[in-house]
C-alpha cells in the first residue's frame, strides 16, 4: 500500500470501496461552490471518471484519513516523472462531516501538509501546480501560508458561469519543512 503517515493522518491509495464516499463529498454544496465543476455529479459521471483515473500512470487518487476515519480526497494529475518532475493537484474534504465534528481547520491543515509532503517526498516532484477560484479567498490565504505562489488570473466558462481561475505553484526549494 502506498502511504505517507504522520501521527494521526494518512494518505492512502483510493480503492473502489471509496468511490461512493468520494462522490458524496464532491457533491456537497460547500465543495461545489469552490470547484470548476459546480453541478451535482451523477453516479454514471463519477463511475466514468473513476474508470479513467484508477489505472492512469499520470494520476494518483488518494484518500485522506484522520484518526482512522476517511475524510477527504487528494488527486494528483498531469504527473511528469522525468526531470524536471512536476504535477498538479487538488483536494476536497468531507466538509459537512468535519464541520459537524468541529474538525474542519485541523483536517484542512493536515491534508495540505500531507499532500505537499507526498508530492515532494513521495512523488519526488520539483514543482507542484494547482488552481484556485478567485472568489475562494480562504483557500488562497491557506495556499500562501504553505508558500504557493499565485500566477496570472484568467477567466473561464464552466457549468454555464464565468469564473476567475488563478494558477498556483510551489517549488521544492520553497516548501515549508515540517
Amino acid at each position: 500500500m502506498n502511504r505517507l503517515e504522520s501521527e494521526t493522518h494518512v494518505l492512502r491509495e483510493a480503492t473502489a470501496d471509496d468511490v461512493h464516499l468520494m462522490l458524496s463529498w464532491r457533491n456537497q454544496e460547500t465543495n461545489r461552490q469552490v470547484s470548476k465543476t459546480s453541478h451535482e455529479i451523477t453516479a454514471e459521471e463519477h463511475a466514468r471518471w473513476w474508470s479513467a483515473v484508477r489505472d492512469d500512470p499520470s494520476r494518483r487518487v488518494l484518500m485522506y484519513v484522520r484518526e482512522d476515519l476517511p475524510c477527504g480526497v487528494v488527486t494528483f494529475f498531469d504527473l511528469r516523472l522525468e526531470s524536471p518532475r512536476s504535477g498538479a493537484w487538488g483536494f476536497y474534504l468531507d466538509a459537512d462531516g468535519l464541520d459537524g465534528r468541529g474538525e474542519t481547520l485541523p483536517a484542512w491543515l493536515g491534508v495540505m501538509r500531507e499532500s505537499v509532503e507526498y508530492a515532494f517526498d513521495g512523488l519526488h516532484l520539483d514543482r507542484l501546480d494547482g488552481e484556485v477560484l478567485g472568489h475562494n479567498t480562504v483557500v488562497r490565504q491557506m495556499n500562501r501560508r504553505f508558500r504557493f505562489v499565485e500566477g496570472t488570473p484568467r477567466q473561464e466558462w464552466s457549468d454555464g458561469r464565468e469564473i476567475t481561475v488563478i494558477p498556483i505553484s510551489l517549488a521544492r526549494a520553497d516548501r515549508r519543512q515540517r
